[in-house]
């Protein structure tokens, strides 16, 4: 299973935006700005991430995106989707006609295989999950006391 830029940006994104759930809007520079992503690509992967409900819009002096919903609700596997899925691990699995072997491979087996375990386990996670994990990565910030 190959992730394009666009589905591992397009997550990123999304993380981003989950970080920030219940704050409000979040300004598309912001997100950008955080995420290393330009804001002109970020517009791009936003367009089909709202077309499919994920996101939301605002305009306005307090305009910006924001999920549409929790992040407990949003399955990682909708957000790949929305972006475009995901190509196989080699190009056999989708195609058997690409190679003379693929009838009688035994690798294009366990290749397929390999890929039906990736997508179960984006099936299985969701936004939060990824928040989490997200969060015991980044170190807390040491607390600053004025005396």
């Amino acid at each position: 299973m190959k992730l394009s830029t666009r589905v591992r940006y397009g997550l990123r994104a999304l993380l981003e935006l989950a970080l920030h759930y219940g704050e409000g809007s979040m300004l598309i520079k912001q997100v950008a700005a955080n995420q290393g992503i330009s804001i002109h690509y970020l517009e791009q992967l936003f367009m089909p991430l709202k077309a499919a409900g994920l996101i939301k819009s605002q305009r306005g002096a307090k305009g910006g995106v924001m999920l549409s919903r929790p992040p407990s609700q949003i399955m990682l596997s909708e957000a790949v989707t929305a972006l475009g899925g995901l190509t196989a691990l080699v190009e056999c699995i989708d195609n058997g006609s690409i190679c003379k072997r693929s009838g009688h491979c035994a690798m294009r087996d366990i290749w397929a295989e390999m890929n039906r375990s990736m997508f179960k386990i984006i099936e299985a996670k969701t936004l939060q999950d990824v928040v989490e994990t997200q969060r015991k990565k980044t170190p807390s910030q040491p607390v600053m006391y004025n005396i």
